[in-house]
């Protein structure tokens, strides 16, 4: 786990099931207001990432990947919602404003997959993942926080993986 500076950290997984198990000790940690963007190429994991960050998170909803509809809603049983947006079919960025971000993270916390389709509608403050795909079941996670609070959720990350190191 190389610490890249203060903000970045890697993670490698060797198989679907680490991935959802790195995204259930993010999921375990993010709250309403959040954002969580997930950058990679089609097959890097996003969904499967999202998958085990919606399980972390407490969602009683399965998780597909949101590419036809754009945004899947997930609730918990304490009335919590996770939404997941998929910006791949977004053509334009008055598209992508007519989603109503701030709704949403006022509502409950956002998972965005091709965050960079949306350009200067991603708020500043965020959680940056970039998966990278290695081999057939590697993938390389790049955490990138920007803010306090994704600094604070970037080490509460750290810490469920590897305690004191």
């Amino acid at each position: 786990m190389p610490i890249l500076d203060a903000h970045t950290i890697d993670f490698f997984s060797r198989s679907p099931e680490q991935t959802r198990r790195i995204g259930m000790r993010l999921g375990g940690e993010v709250k309403t207001g959040d954002v969580i963007c997930l950058q990679g190429d089609l097959g890097a994991g996003k969904t499967t990432f999202t998958q085990g960050l919606a399980q972390g998170w407490g969602a009683l909803d399965p998780v597909s990947s949101p590419t036809f509809i754009i945004v899947n809603m997930y609730r918990r049983a304490n009335g919590g919602k996770l939404f997941h947006l998929d910006a791949c079919r977004l053509n334009s960025a008055s598209e992508a404003e007519e989603l109503d971000f701030d709704a949403m993270s006022a509502e409950g916390a956002l998972v965005i997959e091709w965050p960079e389709r949306l350009g200067v509608l991603i708020p500043s403050e965020r959680l940056w993942i970039r998966l990278d795909h290695i081999e057939e079941e590697q993938r390389q996670m790049r955490f990138h926080a920007n803010g306090k609070r994704y600094d604070e959720l970037l080490e509460a990350v750290r810490q469920s993986m590897f305690g004191g190191l």
